[in-house]
């Protein structure tokens, strides 16, 4: 594995997630959309730490990143839940309705 090669392969998971965030109208789809697009970016930051100066630090600083991203999505999810369960509804659409 080159340094090339795995940021080739994180554009191309970021293309996809964008791909996937901008198609869709289901919360839930948008927002698995913007994790995999996240992703990416982790991965081609680990890669270059991996690569470039391979230093523990980078390592751990990547942990705390993917467990706060890990906790961010979970929220995230939850208050998809409550607004479907709260209007029957999915879609982005409907959530102009949050702005207070």
């Amino acid at each position: 594995m080159t340094l090339p090669l795995v940021l080739l392969g994180a554009a191309a998971l970021f293309a996809v997630g964008l791909y996937g965030a901008i198609s869709q109208q289901v919360v839930v789809m948008v927002m698995m959309g913007l994790e995999v697009m996240v992703n990416a970016v982790v991965l081609a930051a680990g890669a270059m730490w991996w690569f470039l100066a391979p230093d523990p630090t980078g390592q751990v600083l990547i942990l705390v990143v993917l467990g706060a991203m890990t906790v961010e999505m979970a929220t995230g999810f939850g208050v998809a839940t409550l607004w479907h369960r709260a209007k029957n509804s999915d879609m982005t659409d409907s959530a102009t309705d949050l702005a207070g």
